[in-house]
């Protein structure tokens, strides 16, 4: 196999270039947001599965490369500042540990030891520094990007990838304008907030018998987009929407919308946002004597609504993207491990990041080789059993099938399964 050096180097060349680099080591824990890991070996279809204890002790201490390796790049992006850190840090956690696990298990390309790293990037959940972002991925040359989180972030970053030729895998990106660009990078392991939205309002039509249902976003591209949808096929479903209110991604106060909403006296709220506003809304929905349910999608259904939303959590039912980590076969074992490596719960996404590395190196593998343009054609060719389920692409490189979607209320502060819906 020839080399080209724009995409890997050796490690006695990384070494001389590590002062020139302010990057993560792979072995440190991010600090700053909750730290998250998953691991489980078995979502390596293609490698051998390695015990909890294997696992653990080579997160804890991640094995030295020879020296004749060759250091190959895989970028990740999330906003690791700012409110959404802890859901950012949760993604790297993820595609970090992956990383961890497949070097733990060693990797050969062609007959060549490669070694692994995370080029991790924090984008700030800001549209430009996104851009800015890629840009650097890049130059960086990474074989292949994980992310962005924001599909505010991840639509304008995409454009960059795909100008580049280098294949952009999101495991939390769900507006469906992301996949609808024409371009050839971009794939996702989760499903769109097309079938989301409309999981959502099965639930609040059928199974709540929503008769006026009112719908608030928080002005974002994910936040619209999901409420459009919501909206779109509460319709469809023979509901009828009250009212539709906006709010914005960094409001605090809701007491004006939630008056207003109170007098129309809805059964049914939905909340198109992700968890640092949807639990203020739910707490001062509750406050003001609002009886109606609240909704809402995967931004709001982390581990730290519990704490966002505090005594009003019972009346909150959310979706989480895929079959939840209680329901998947290897979902206790991973969260054990995942626990033992960032000493903190799963927030929400991390199993998502965590496949789409070893997607990723499911492709160099079946490519035979570590050059962006040839792993981006195999990952279209994607045929991989994940920890999150089966992953392959439809020629625009959503999910086939469009996947599950699990509906999610809260007991003793804690996630419960209601139901999961599948395609």
């Amino acid at each position: 196999m020839r080399i080209k050096f724009g995409f890997v180097v050796t490690i006695a060349a990384a070494v001389a270039m590590a002062t020139a680099c302010s990057k993560k080591s792979e072995t440190e824990p991010a600090a700053g947001a909750s730290a998250v890991s998953e691991a489980s070996a078995s979502v390596a279809a293609t490698a051998p599965a390695a015990s909890a204890a294997d696992v653990s002790a080579s997160a804890a201490s991640a094995p030295v490369p020879a020296s004749n390796a060759t250091v190959v790049r895989i970028g990740h992006v999330a906003p690791l500042s700012g409110a959404l850190a802890h859901l950012g840090q949760d993604n790297e956690n993820g595609a970090r540990l992956a990383i961890e696990e497949i070097s733990a298990q060693g990797l050969t390309i062609d007959g060549h030891a490669i070694h692994l790293e995370l080029d991790a990037q924090d984008d700030a959940a800001d549209p430009k520094k996104g851009v800015a972002v890629a840009q650097q991925l890049v130059a960086d040359h990474v074989v292949a990007v994980v992310g962005h989180l924001n599909s505010a972030v991840s639509i304008p970053a995409s454009k960059i990838y795909s100008d580049a030729n280098v294949a952009q895998i999101s495991g939390t990106t769900t507006n469906p304008a992301f996949t609808q660009q024409g371009f050839k990078t971009t794939f996702r392991v989760i499903p769109t907030d097309a079938r989301q939205g409309a999981v959502l309002a099965g639930y609040a039509v059928k199974t709540l018998r929503g008769k006026r249902i009112v719908v608030v976003d928080d002005a974002s591209i994910y936040g619209r987009g999901l409420a459009n949808e919501f909206a779109k096929a509460v319709v469809a479903s023979g509901g009828r929407i009250a009212g539709h209110e906006a709010t914005t991604d960094k409001s605090k106060d809701f007491k004006a919308i939630l008056n207003k909403i109170k007098r129309v006296q809805p059964d049914v709220v939905m909340f198109g946002g992700m968890d640092v506003t949807g639990g203020p809304f739910a707490k001062q929905a509750a406050a003001l004597g609002l009886k109606a349910k609240i909704l809402g999608g995967d931004g709001i259904c982390s581990a730290d609504l519990a704490t966002l939303a505090g005594n009003a959590l019972p009346n909150v039912v959310c979706t989480e993207l895929g079959v939840g980590l209680p329901k998947l076969d290897k979902g206790a074992d991973f969260e054990k491990r995942y626990e033992a490596r960032f000493h903190s719960p799963v927030e929400s996404y991390a199993p998502f990041t965590y496949d789409a590395v070893y997607v990723i190196v499911d492709a160099m593998k079946r490519a035979n080789s570590v050059e962006a343009p040839k792993v981006l054609t195999a990952i279209g060719s994607t045929d991989f059993n994940g920890l999150t389920g089966h992953i392959s692409f439809d020629d625009k490189g959503d999910l086939k099938g469009g996947g599950a979607i699990t509906l999610i209320d809260f007991k003793d502060n804690k996630k419960n399964v209601i139901d999961v819906i599948t395609p």
